[in-house]
């Protein structure tokens, strides 16, 4: 049964849900409607600590940064399906799976931005188990995004004052901010402050061979690390995997259109070195491999592990498919580990269907920071 959580990530991908009565409007100008905001001690400001394991299985333990007193820009990140709530849709009190979701996919982010994460009564893990199960429950996927755009114009109202910020989104979260991209921010003056959009682990259309139009009509794909206005999105799986023809990420049903992919570490295109920050104990939900030991002979204590060199990717197109391949350059040699967990699992088999689904963000983390220290650079010069 735990499949199911992992599928309920892919919300785009399942049937329609029966909907039901409008709910009442979410009051973002109060504390409690927000994960993370700046200046507390949420999951995305608390006190977090990194583990850096070298080839040579060296540990390196240190603080993850804090948010610079003066940071000059904004991140506004819409968490994917990680809610445990029963109902179809989730309530307003944030649960342990929504906190850990945000400190793992998110916090990171505040050494370069001041961070912002909205609670949003998204369709939780027990509809889209529901729906897999072809049972009837009742979920409103209007009302997740009612509240996101909600969200963000309080935070446009109450925060925003003219910063430049970065929209970062993943699955359930990534379909939302697509479509609060195509319909309240392209064409309109807001989008002169969006320093770019950050589409993780959802099927972002493009024509084929092409960088605009599709799901967005005016909004490019990244080609630098000093664009902006732009969208960095893909969908990960592993090197040796070509993405099934059932697959949820990486295919189009129109021959005419591609999934878009734009290599975070290396946006030109080509293979780069990737620079992975991965929960030291968990990933977003409960569907993954047990990740092995990280290095013979160690214990890890710190929340997250950083693994210099260890992964690096390219966007690859083959077989009608489009994705970013990554690829795991470990040396059995050395004492560091030479996989990584990421993969969703069932009765003990990997559903290669899904890629690396659950470690889209955390795979490739340092570099989606690095790109947004260098769009907001760049923002700032325009």
């Amino acid at each position: 049964m735990k499949f199911f959580a992992a599928a309920a990530l892919a919300l785009a991908a399942t049937p329609a849900l029966a909907q039901p009565a409008p709910a009442a409007p979410v009051d973002y100008t109060a504390d409690a409607s927000w994960l993370c905001r700046p200046g507390r001690a949420d999951a995305c400001g608390a006190p977090y600590r990194v583990t850096s394991v070298a080839a040579n299985g060296k540990l390196t333990e240190a603080a993850l940064p804090s948010t610079p007193a003066n940071a000059k820009i904004d991140c506004f990140y819409v968490y994917p399906t990680v809610s445990t709530d029963p109902g179809g849709n989730s309530d307003m009190t944030a649960d342990p799976a929504e906190l850990s979701v945000a400190k793992i996919q998110f916090a990171p982010f505040r050494e370069v931005c001041r961070t912002y994460a909205p609670l949003y009564r998204q369709v939780t893990l027990a509809a889209l188990r529901a729906v897999l199960l072809g049972q009837a429950m009742t979920a409103d996927r209007v009302l997740a995004y009612k509240d996101v755009s909600a969200a963000w114009a309080d935070y446009l109202k109450r925060d925003n004052g003219g910063r430049g910020v970065v929209l970062i989104g993943h699955s359930q979260g990534s379909g939302v901010l697509r479509a609060l991209l195509a319909q309240e921010i392209e064409g309109k003056p807001v989008a002169a402050r969006v320093i770019a959009t950050y589409l993780i682990g959802t099927n972002v259309l493009v024509p084929a061979g092409k960088d605009i139009g599709g799901d967005l009509k005016s909004t490019p794909l990244c080609r630098s690390k000093t664009q902006t206005g732009c969208v960095v999105t893909y969908v990960s799986f592993r090197d040796e995997t070509v993405p099934p023809a059932d697959t949820r990420f990486g295919r189009s049903a129109d021959a005419a259109s591609a999934v878009a992919c734009t290599n975070p570490a290396a946006l030109g295109g080509g293979r780069a070195t990737l620079k992975p920050l991965l929960p030291a104990r968990s990933t977003i939900v409960a569907d993954a491999a047990a990740q092995p030991v990280w290095a013979k002979g160690t214990t890890i204590t710190s929340d997250f592990v950083a693994l210099p060199g260890l992964l690096s990717a390219e966007c690859r197109s083959t077989g009608g498919a489009s994705y970013l391949a990554i690829r795991t350059d470990g040396d059995p040699a050395d004492p560091r580990v030479d996989t990584i967990a990421g993969d969703v699992v069932v009765a003990g088999q990997v559903q290669a269907a899904w890629g690396l689904h659950l470690i889209d963000v955390n795979a490739a983390t340092g570099d989606l920071v690095d790109l947004v220290r260098s769009q907001g650079a760049a923002w700032a010069k325009r």
